[in-house]
């Protein structure tokens, strides 16, 4: 089993920056992928980003591409995502979550790739 613990959210103003971490309790050769989903208030939930453990492939949702940067760190059993110049729309509960089974890469931004979840943490962008 793998158990996802997600920190770094907090509130900031429009234009700043946070790092969210998701940090794996299993070892990591049982991963396949790790991605960042995002769920607002009386939304879906929403893919954000995805990383492949191996070759550490990425992916991202276009409304994010260009402002958050998706990385991994193998020592520490860790997916990190930066996100820089944040707007009040991206307000949101962030979750990480892992795929422990070798699915097709082109299901990565849905919800039905993943495993596991974390708990989420919440972001919050004042205008």
């Amino acid at each position: 089993q793998v158990q996802l613990v997600e920190s770094g959210g907090g509130l900031v103003q429009a234009g700043g920056s946070l790092r969210l971490s998701c940090a794996a309790s299993v070892r990591t050769f049982s991963i396949y992928a790790v991605g960042w989903f995002r769920q607002a208030p009386g939304k879906e939930r929403e893919f954000v980003s995805a990383i492949s453990w191996s070759v550490a492939s990425t992916n991202y949702a276009d409304s994010v591409k260009g402002r958050f940067t998706i990385s991994r760190d193998s020592a520490k059993n860790t997916v990190y995502l930066q996100m820089n110049s944040l707007k009040p729309e991206d307000t949101a509960v962030y979750y990480c979550a892992a795929s422990v089974y070798g699915r097709s890469w082109s299901g990565v931004r849905t919800l039905e790739f993943y495993d596991y979840w974390g708990q989420g943490t919440q972001v919050t962008v004042s205008s």
